[in-house]
């Protein structure tokens, strides 16, 4: 029994349309990411989200139509599965509804379009047209409401569709011809292949045959020839009329008039992807290499065509589609870079937003920022510790992409740059009011203060209520009767708000150095050195109430009082890791417990974390874990301890109130977090401020609720997010990252590349090997590779180094590209060191006699899949210095292998048409040679794409069409035939295609309801996360799904189970078998109570528990 549930939405735009949808006068831009519609609006800067909606299918079309009574225009939308609907905005309940929905027009004998999908809807109002099957055109009558033929068109509504049979099969583009009058019949213009590989046009008139049936005519046929490379056409206005025809190196006006065709060449070749109408005469071109440009018809004085104009605007990431927005503001969709809007002005551009894209997903890999050894389990994706690096994009748009979980920060503000900062403090300067309005800055020798006004104005102050500011401070708050309590390095000073008079100060005996330091309204707490203690009370005068001197062994490493007044304290021991709650009044231990074994306590800290429970103890160690206790102030007991990795050095706490004199902590490290209660537990996001150093809360007039945040190098003023979403980081690469692999132990990223360049009108592919560092994602070394040689598979191990040890390697499989001079040498194996330096140094290599598609570690041994065979090779070192790899093993495969997943001896290989192979490998003893045996296969038909093992003999498969199944292997079946044949356990239609599959191991509490399995990431930039469902909640969630399908509707009324059911070319299912989509699972959150009620009946169990359970599933991504 299979979960999924999507960690990243799909982010690829491959369709959008500006229509008025939302509101009769209001441009609205309806953007298509697979399977999600998304509404914008326009605002000064840029695009604003109105609405996001899941629709049951991968959207292939938009188009818009604008009925007779409709204040608003209709969204018409294709999907993949061949379903047509149209919706329209209620602007009452704030959601879509569905106007009209028709049948499948899916045709079982035809071919899909190998040209994308169309719809074109008739300038005269009267047909849409679909096209779908190469040499069908499916048309759908739009009926007029009264006279058929008008000035403007009134549509009543949509006819039934009806497929019109075409001569013409590889149809490139098409286009409405503009009618000169309302009478004329509407004519269709196809740019196509014929059988002979020629470029033709023809147009073919569309008309009514009688009554609603719609009649295609043979049409007439230009008959001169077009240039091969043409690509699209472009319906003019008038006056020109005609059509705009683009080629690679010609752009040709075509006269209806006159039927001739009039091209003029191009300055540089290039290919044009998609075009946007700006007006009558401009339009706006993107090609292939993300250039845009400006495309102005020349008039003469009768407005007839002369020649035209094309100008270069500016770089963007390669479009899909454009839609020209307001005056200069294009919106540009990309499906392999960042989606943008961007202003044109003076043959230049500017970027105005920018949508962050993941897609294509190539490859990745899970990067584990709490488990550094790369050994064990992984942690929870959910915490922001386990983080996603993608292979995204491609060519100039080719990335890396760091996709985690975390609670984001929105900057309010810099106050400057500043460096060294040590520590912040939020002060009142005055009592009575509720927010504060003064900032303590200290760094190592010194101590400034920045007042704020009402409106958010700062100045910076000399001096402030007598506080020292020549010296470092290491506490300072707001005490009672409207006085300022600090200790600085040197001294305890109690002053006055009013007037700045020094009330009282303590100072160290022979001017030793306060190193930590804690107060709270009553008491302050000072470490001198750490052998030193001091508990001063805060009455009219600082008064020493004990002093304490620990001997060398037992030193102080941090202290910490509580809150609020009280009469104890916290102090943690370099000595056995201990931490003691000692008396105030005594300094005498109460209770003592040892942390760790491993490490010390460097930080503490006491804060209400939880409603109506005990307050909570922070214990920041130095090697970066993080352990807490629940603590009971009655008897001083510390107890359900809990262990957190955070990073690689000791966390800083701060406590950040979140209302209810509840707080949320702040946890400064490498890799900064946000520890907050949900549901009962503590739960650990990671904060999108990387380069923080300290914080504190900040709640101020002008911006109530927000932190103070330090950075290396500066200072600023942010929001934090109340809760955790999904955050992306970007490394621009302008190379295609194909491959990545990630090694833990040397801080590092191998990345397989592929860069594109034009010479002289000639594309050439140079494809290198980069390794990365993991932290500044900086180049540190590259190693070329060969002309016309790719990057097909890359992967860290641990191989011989020849001296009886084992060494970190990266492994690189290779292809040369396809010539007429084929040699013997189809590609190579690389074996790369990389050096004390960083630096790459090649170790050995082999030749191999077909490209190799992927890598894997077998035993020691190095599993490359060869175009055609697997093969097992042994690293030997024949000599002291240089390895050989020595082939030990073959396998031929059915077709070719195109993934690998490998569980100690047993190898399971993805092929490209034949589903999966299990294959055992055995070495061999006195003399016989190694074997790879067949074990188990799938016999079914499917264009594998991806594999995993998910479990012991379970196996995760994507394929070609978009489907995942889950196959199982029996070891005991009873006949040999049972042994040897991979089942189903589960399968369901995703609609997106897997690249990669990664397992993860995560370790989960002993009545979870879904195990994570595998991270997975698609060509449409989702990534997924696979579980698989404890036997106990199988039935539940099974049946909790199929409840809500039947209550919960998407727009245009799909049924659920037809577009989750498996479907390819060979079988189509009726429903998904044993998987559960997460997705809907977890809608049951946002239902009416009534839909939640409805939808637990017959499972046995209450709303809450499943409201419960369902939380819980959520939490996981």
């Amino acid at each position: 029994m299979a979960y999924l549930a999507p960690i990243h939405r799909p982010s690829s735009v491959r369709h959008a349309l500006k229509l008025k949808f939302l509101a009769p006068e209001e441009d609205c831009l309806v953007v298509a990411k697979a399977n999600r519609l998304e509404f914008y609006t326009e605002t000064a800067d840029g695009l604003s989200l109105q609405h996001s909606k899941a629709i049951y299918g991968k959207v292939t079309m938009l188009q818009k139509l604008r009925p007779a009574l409709s204040p608003t225009d209709h969204l018409f939308i294709g999907t993949d599965r061949f379903m047509y609907f149209t919706l329209s905005w209620n602007a009452e309940k704030k959601q879509l509804q569905t106007e009209k929905t028709f049948e499948s027009v899916a045709d079982n004998a035809a071919r899909e379009s190998q040209t994308g999908e169309r719809c074109h809807v008739d300038p005269t109002g009267r047909f849409m047209t679909v096209e779908v099957y190469e040499g069908i055109i499916t048309v759908i009558p739009l009926v007029q409401r009264g006279k058929k033929r008008k000035q403007e068109s009134d549509i009543a509504h949509m006819g039934d569709p009806q497929p019109c049979r075409l001569s013409e099969m590889f149809v490139r583009s098409s286009a409405f011809l503009r009618p000169r009058s309302p009478d004329e019949k509407p004519k269709l213009a196809l740019l196509y292949e014929d059988t002979h590989s020629q470029v033709k046009l023809k147009m073919r008139e569309l008309a009514f045959s009688g009554g609603d049936q719609v009649e295609l005519d043979e049409g007439e046929q230009y008959r001169g020839d077009l240039e091969l490379g043409s690509s699209h056409l472009i319906p003019l206005e008038e006056p020109t009329y005609g059509l705009i025809v683009i080629g690679e190196t010609s752009i040709g006006y075509y006269s209806e008039e006159t039927g001739e065709l009039q091209t003029e060449p191009l300055e540089e070749a290039t290919i044009f992807v998609a075009w946007e109408k700006v007006d009558g005469q401009r339009f706006i071109f993107a090609d292939d290499y993300g250039r845009l440009y400006l495309f102005t018809l020349v008039l003469d004085s009768r407005g007839r065509m002369q020649t035209w104009k094309l100008d270069t605007i500016g770089q963007t990431s390669r479009a899909s589609v454009l839609v020209h927005l307001s005056t200069g503001q294009v919106f540009v969709g990309s499906h392999q870079g960042d989606s943008q809007v961007i202003r044109i002005a003076d043959n230049s551009l500017e970027i105005v937003q920018t949508f962050s894209n993941i897609a294509p997903v190539l490859d990745f890999t899970v990067m584990d920022m709490g488990n550094r050894s790369g050994e064990g389990q992984t942690n929870e994706y959910s915490s922001g510790q386990a983080r996603i690096v993608t292979g995204s994009g491609a060519y100039q748009d080719g990335s890396l992409r760091s996709v985690r979980s975390g609670v984001g920060l929105e900057d309010l503000g810099v106050l400057g740059e500043m460096e060294h900062i040590s520590n912040l403090f939020s002060l009142k300067s005055d009592v009575s009011s509720e927010h504060v309005d003064t900032l303590l800055v200290t760094s190592f020798n010194e101590s400034r203060v920045f007042r704020f006004d009402s409106q958010g104005e700062v100045e910076e102050v000399e001096e402030f209520a007598g506080l020292a500011l020549s010296e470092t401070t290491l506490a300072a708050s707001n005490v009672s009767q409207g006085r300022i309590v600090q200790v600085t390095n040197g001294r305890v000073r109690i002053t006055e708000l009013d007037g700045g008079m020094i009330v009282s100060e303590w100072l160290p005996q022979g001017g030793q150095t306060i190193t930590a330091a804690s107060t709270n309204d009553t008491h302050v707490l000072v470490s001198l050195g750490g052998v030193t203690l001091y508990a001063l009370s805060i009455d009219d005068t600082l008064r020493v109430v004990q002093e304490k001197t620990y001997a060398a062994d037992s030193q102080v490493a941090c202290v910490a009082l509580p809150p609020t007044s009280g009469n104890i304290c916290f102090l943690g021991f370099w000595q056995n890791s201990q931490l003691s709650i000692c008396s105030l009044g005594t300094l005498k231990a109460l209770n003592t417990v040892q942390i760790s074994d491993e490490s010390v306590p460097r930080s503490l800290l006491l804060t209400q974390i939880f409603p109506d429970q005990p307050p909570t103890l922070f214990a920041a160690m130095a090697d970066g874990n993080v352990v807490t206790y629940s603590f009971n102030p009655s008897n001083n007991e510390l107890s359900g301890k809990k262990s957190i990795i955070l990073g690689t050095r000791q966390a800083n706490f701060r406590a950040l109130p979140r209302g209810n004199g509840l707080f949320n902590v702040f946890a400064t490290c490498e890799h900064p977090s946000l520890i907050y209660s949900s549901e009962g537990r503590l739960v650990y996001s990671a904060v999108t401020a990387e380069n923080a150093t300290t914080v504190c809360p900040f709640d101020t007039e002008a911006y109530p609720g927000s932190v103070a945040i330090a950075t290396s190098e500066d200072l600023r003023i942010a929001l934090v997010d109340t809760e955790r979403t999904t955050h992306v980081q970007t490394l621009k690469v302008d190379e295609t990252v194909r491959r990545i692999s990630y090694s833990p132990s040397l801080k590092a990223f191998g990345l397989g590349t592929i860069k594109r360049i034009l010479k002289g009108g000639e594309e050439i592919l140079l494809s290198h090997f980069k390794l990365v560092d993991e932290i500044q994602f900086k180049e540190l070394d590259t190693y070329p590779l060969n002309e016309e040689e790719l990057v097909e598979s890359v992967m860290h191990c641990e191989l011989p180094d020849g001296s009886g040890g084992l060494s970190e390697r990266f492994v690189i499989g290779t292809a040369y590209l396809d010539d007429q001079n084929a040699t013997a040498q189809r590609g190579r194996i690389l074996v790369l060191e990389v050096t004390e330096d960083r630096v790459l140094k090649l170790i050995t290599e082999i030749a191999v006699k077909g490209g190799c598609r992927c890598l894997a570690m077998c035993e020691g041994k190095i599993v490359a899949a060869l175009i055609k065979t697997i093969v097992i090779y042994n690293v030997e070192y024949r000599s002291a210095s240089k390895p050989d790899l020595i082939k030990a093993a073959s396998f031929r495969c059915s077709t070719a292998p195109i993934d690998i997943t490998v569980n100690k001896s047993l190898i399971t290989i993805a092929d490209l048409m034949k589903s999966a192979v299990v294959l055992e490998y055995k070495p061999g003893e006195s003399g016989i040679a190694d074997t790879l045996t067949e074990v188990a296969r799938h016999f079914q038909t499917t264009w594998a794409t991806a594999v995993a093992e998910v479990d012991v003999n379970t196996y995760l498969e994507s394929d070609a069409e978009g489907n995942l199944a889950v196959l199982y292997r029996d070891p005991n079946g009873v006949t040999e035939d049972d042994k040897r044949r991979l089942g189903v356990s589960s399968e369901m239609l995703l609609g997106e295609m897997v690249n990669r599959i990664r397992r993860i191991d995560i370790a989960t509490a002993p009545d979870a309801v879904v195990i994570p399995r595998a991270f997975m990431g698609t060509v449409e930039g989702s990534i997924y996360l696979f579980g698989l469902i404890s036997p106990n909640y199988q039935n539940l969630l099974m049946t909790l799904q199929s409840n809500l399908a039947e209550l919960v509707h998407a727009p245009g009324d799909v049924p659920f189970a037809k577009y989750r059911a498996f479907k390819n070319q060979v079988r189509e299912a009726e429903e998904p078998y044993r998987f559960v989509d997460g997705d809907l699972v977890e809608r049951f959150l946002d239902v009416s109570e009534e839909v939640q009620n409805k939808a637990v009946e017959g499972l046995g169990v209450d709303v809450e528990s499943v409201r419960a359970m369902v939380e819980v599933l959520r939490r996981m991504h």
